[in-house]
């Protein structure tokens, strides 16, 4: 009897990257990931597949709307779509984040309570949805800045001598 793989009819999961924060890492030091879905207009989600959005200033905030928390994401730039006619949406208008109960209040505990806070690092497509990847952080001071920009560069130099002398021997 041969063995064949078993097909289940499922797809794997993609993910379409769509973009990434680019100061994310470099001003913050990341602790927690969450991944969060997003309330989005149709022309927005057009959008977001035609082009890429600007992520660089936007953060989380935890609202409280009729007695209970609610997660939005502000300064999240989505620029129009170029058929959306009448019917476009705001470029940076708050964006509602779709998330579970426990994971608002620990989001909202961290920024209120521990001083951290939460900031959106990559916009991807995962089954057709916008998913956002929020990450739970503080901030890096000038000093812990050159200390990353430092080792970052030092790394570099080991991986080119590594190259270099890997090539040597052969």
């Amino acid at each position: 009897m041969s063995e064949h793989p078993k097909k289940t009819g499922k797809k794997p999961e993609e993910e379409q990257l769509i973009a990434k924060n680019p100061l994310a890492h470099a001003n913050f030091f990341i602790e927690e990931m969450v991944e969060a879905g997003m309330v989005l207009k149709g022309t927005e989600i057009k959008s977001l597949r035609a082009t890429s959005p600007n992520m660089r200033d936007s953060f989380v905030e935890v609202r409280r709307r009729e007695g209970s928390l609610e997660a939005y994401v502000l300064n999240l730039h989505i620029g129009p779509y170029s058929h959306g006619n009448i019917w476009n949406h705001e470029a940076t208008r708050p964006r509602k984040l779709l998330l579970h109960r426990n994971q608002i209040n620990r989001i909202h505990g961290a920024i209120t309570q521990d001083g951290r806070t939460c900031i959106p690092i990559r916009l991807y497509l995962k089954k057709g949805y916008a998913k956002l990847e929020l990450g739970l952080g503080r901030g890096k001071k000038k000093g812990d800045k050159r200390d990353t920009q430092k080792e970052r560069s030092a790394n570099l130099e080991m991986d080119r001598a590594m190259k270099s002398n890997h090539r040597r021997r052969k």
